[in-house]
């Protein structure tokens, strides 16, 4: 067959790959997107944060398409972790910046939400090529030239293009091409167990479509609305307590509910879905990791392919779309002739693994927050001397943002801003009134909203928004529409 090409070919049709394919051929180019599977498929990470819904998906135009589907509204999270026998709420609309039409996110079935992102693709330009598995990739001239697959005939086929994205998950070997390793972390090497319930229990109005999240002897569970009577549950443990969900993955469930009272409360009415695309009950490993390298000349990873870190506080859609938004406008900068690959992917990498260490960090404070010296699950999981976790953290988490990159946090620095946090939890748990305002005044907190904040303004104001400054010394900073990166001219913002 003769050999294709294209200006992007992306491998993986999720919602990292499908961004960053819309985003490039919204300026022009002519981009093919690759999926191995025929969509509407089955995928794990429903719960969206305030960046993705308002920021990224309004630069997509899917925003109305989002609010007309019906999808559970998240207006914040629910705890039972820490020290406080009660659960706790946090609210995203008590954020200056996360306020008014924009204070709050969705509970998504993925098949669905991927499926509005893919065919949006499609509207934007983007040829799309479903049950085409990626084989490997095209080398030539000291870089990446494009991808081979196989197409839905069984033909190997090759596509040659000036950029390539791999998009294709945390399960394909392909990011392998761009060099490194994968490392992962030995702290949230843990096992998911998780399937899914019809009837369960809601949380009282106006937070019913909020995840639910319960620590417990083993490990903490997730709880995640889907609809009016579908619900999302996951248990997390050590991958060392790997015989607990060994043998009968229903057993092992319903015991691990049982250790839990409020779980087991919330599905006291309730029936494990059996049939169709939710009736299988799924194990997920070692699922926190990153790559050494993001980028190579011509070869760019994006979402799970270039990293993901434990689902506590719902990262995984974030950093995909976050990550394509990134990639996207630093191809679309190379194919305008602005400026130069290595000039754009260095600050593709920069910001993508800024956001991702934050994430990393914060998790770890947030682990530390949780007491029971008698659990193996949560003594593995300290790494100071101190019971709770710190403000700034928690705040950064919960709106899908960040202020710089540490991959690994020193314990000092966990311990020494750690009773900020636990006493402003007890704060708000303990108000009349549920009054968190004060948690989001400090300095820090407006620091750390700051690269969320400009994602939305882009999406929503467009060139109307503040100009901004580079995140890193000798940065770039974003063009008026979003779309891609000049160089920063001080006295005019860009």
């Amino acid at each position: 067959m003769p050999i294709e090409e294209f200006d992007v070919v992306v491998a993986g049709g999720g919602p990292a790959g499908s961004t960053v394919a819309s985003l490039v051929a919204m300026q022009g180019h002519r981009v093919l997107l690759l999926e191995k599977e025929v969509f509407p498929r089955y995928q794990i990470g429903e719960s969206l944060l305030p960046a993705t819904v308002h920021g990224v998906c309004r630069l997509l135009g899917v925003a109305d398409e989002l609010a007309a589907a019906g999808f559970p509204i998240k207006r914040g999270g629910t705890f039972r972790w820490g020290a406080r026998p009660e659960p706790w709420t946090f609210s995203f609309g008590v954020s200056p910046r996360m306020s008014g039409p924009t204070s709050f996110a969705y509970q998504v079935e993925r098949a669905r939400f991927d499926q509005i992102l893919l065919n949006n693709a499609k509207r934007k330009g983007v040829e799309v090529r479903e049950g085409c598995p990626v084989t490997g990739v095209v080398e030539g001239e000291g870089r990446v030239a494009g991808l081979r697959y196989t197409d839905p005939a069984g033909r190997e086929r090759e596509v040659l293009a000036r950029f390539v994205v791999d998009a294709s998950g945390n399960k394909s070997r392909l990011h392998s091409s761009v060099g490194g390793t994968r490392n992962y972390s030995e702290f949230f090497r843990s096992l998911a167990l998780f399937g899914y319930f019809e009837n369960g229990k809601r949380l009282p109005e106006p937070y019913s479509g909020n995840i639910l999240s319960v620590a417990f002897d083993s490990g903490w569970f997730w709880y995640i609305p889907l609809s009016d009577t579908m619900t999302s549950v996951g248990a997390v443990v050590r991958r060392e307590m790997a015989e607990k969900i060994q043998g009968d993955q229903e057993k092992a469930l319903r015991a691990l509910i049982a250790e839990c009272p409020l779980i087991s409360e919330y599905l006291e009415d309730a029936r494990r879905i059996t049939t169709g695309r939710y009736g299988e009950l799924r194990v997920r490993k070692d699922y926190s990791y990153y790559q050494t390298t993001f980028w190579r000349p011509g070869m760019i990873l994006v979402g799970d392919a270039a990293c993901f870190v434990d689902p506590v506080f719902s990262s995984g859609v974030h950093l995909a779309t976050y990550s394509a938004l990134l990639a996207a406008r630093s191809i679309n900068s190379v194919l305008a002739d602005d400026l130069d690959e290595k000039t754009a992917l260095t600050e593709f990498e920069a910001r993508y693994r800024r956001e991702y260490g934050v994430f990393y960090e914060f998790l770890v404070s947030f682990y530390e927050m949780n007491v029971n010296e008698e659990s193996y699950f949560w003594t593995a999981k300290k790494v100071t001397n101190s019971g709770h976790t710190d403000l700034e953290s928690f705040v950064e988490l919960i709106g899908g943002v960040s202020s710089r990159e540490a991959a690994l946090t020193a314990s000092a620095r966990i311990a020494e801003r750690s009773a900020e946090f636990s006493a402003a939890v007890d704060r708000m748990a303990t108000s009349d009134d549920g009054n968190m305002v004060p948690l989001f005044k400090s300095q820090v907190v407006k620091q750390v909203m700051q690269e969320s904040g400009q994602v939305q303004m882009k999406a929503v104001l467009g060139a109307g928004a503040e100009p901004e400054l580079p995140l890193f010394p000798g940065g770039l900073v974003v063009s008026p529409d979003g779309m891609r990166w000049l160089p920063f001219r001080p006295g005019n913002g860009s």
